[in-house]
């Protein structure tokens, strides 16, 4: 860094949030792209979703040591490591933080044990190379740049910022103090999985729901208002192709018959619909239009603070 960063320039996160809840047409797509694609890639992973949430806990835990210590670790960096310690983590931790039940934790860490995907000694968990690997967070990094550099070009157009970042050098800054920028990527990540957790009861039924929702987002046809509220309306029965049971198992890996029991949960539950043809789109109803409406608004909040932190981050370090 050549000169200090300008004070004046910090973009504050009640501004940002209001970007977003007024442009959020513009941020959706790749919004939608990022959350559905996250959970094919976690069912493909270990064909369980809990799994792989425990892998990113556990992971996770390396950038909490590196922020409370204020270490700053680049992306090779990270992933040069041969393995990842974790101490004093307990199934109790992470019951607690993942919001699952302890015994299903202390089920799934065995299996991921005897699957050689983590090592225990005594109460030390290693992560081995090749799980670290598995994980990482190449797409992912790639869908969040997307959505910075959207939500960069629409500070542009608002007249808030002066430059705007290509989806490369954006990752590429990321990846220099990934460290921290992952870290607030999985605060925000673990408050919208908890979120819907608590909801649908499992996060299976939160990707199938997902692949319904991309369908009607990427619709061609569905050209809303620009704010999330408006937004949010409109998209309910907007899609009228909708999709299939089987198609959606293709998609997520997810054993048909499976498939076809969660979406009967989620209709009957009014988040979805099913039409004469056997197809499904979203269009909630009742209290699952309310319950969608406050997850949303709840999701948005958590996404600014993430953009808040990054996307400075971000400009801090091009300065």
């Amino acid at each position: 860094m050549n000169t200090l960063p300008s004070i004046s320039e910090h973009i504050d996160e009640k501004i940002i949030n209001k970007v977003i809840q007024d442009n959020f047409a513009a941020l959706a797509p790749c919004y939608f792209t990022l959350t559905s694609n996250w959970f094919v890639r976690a069912y493909d992973h270990w064909k369980d979703i809990d799994k792989f949430v425990i892998i990113i806990y556990l992971i996770h835990q390396d950038l909490v040591y590196f922020r409370q210590n204020g270490l700053k670790i680049n992306y090779e960096t990270f992933y040069e490591k041969k393995s990842i310690e974790i101490s004093k983590i307990n199934i109790s931790d992470i019951s607690k933080d993942l919001r699952v039940p302890k015994e299903s934790i202390r089920r799934k860490v065995l299996e991921l044990e005897k699957q050689k995907v983590i090592k225990k000694t005594g109460k030390k968990i290693f992560i081995v190379r090749d799980t670290l690997y598995s994980a990482k967070a190449v797409e992912t990094l790639a869908e969040v740049a997307n959505i910075l550099h959207e939500f960069n070009k629409i500070l542009k157009k608002e007249k808030l910022v002066n430059e705007v970042y290509s989806v490369n050098e954006i990752i590429l800054s990321i990846k220099e103090n990934f460290s921290y920028c992952m870290y607030q990527f999985n605060k925000f990540w673990f408050a919208y999985l908890n979120r819907w957790r608590e909801e649908l009861k499992d996060l299976e039924s939160l990707g199938i729901g997902m692949v319904v929702i991309i369908n009607a987002v990427k619709n061609k046809d569905f050209t809303p208002k620009k704010n999330i509220r408006s937004y949010h309306k409109e998209l309910m029965g907007s899609d009228n192709r909708g999709v299939n049971a089987m198609s959606i198992s293709e998609i997520t890996g997810i054993p048909r018959p499976t498939v076809v029991r969660k979406l009967k949960y989620l209709i009957d539950k009014k988040y979805l619909h099913i039409n004469d043809k056997k197809l499904i789109s979203f269009d909630a109803k009742d209290s699952a239009f309310i319950t969608t409406k406050g997850m949303v608004n709840k999701n948005m909040i958590s996404l600014s603070h993430f953009i808040y932190k990054v996307f400075n981050q971000i400009r801090i370090i091009n300065s």
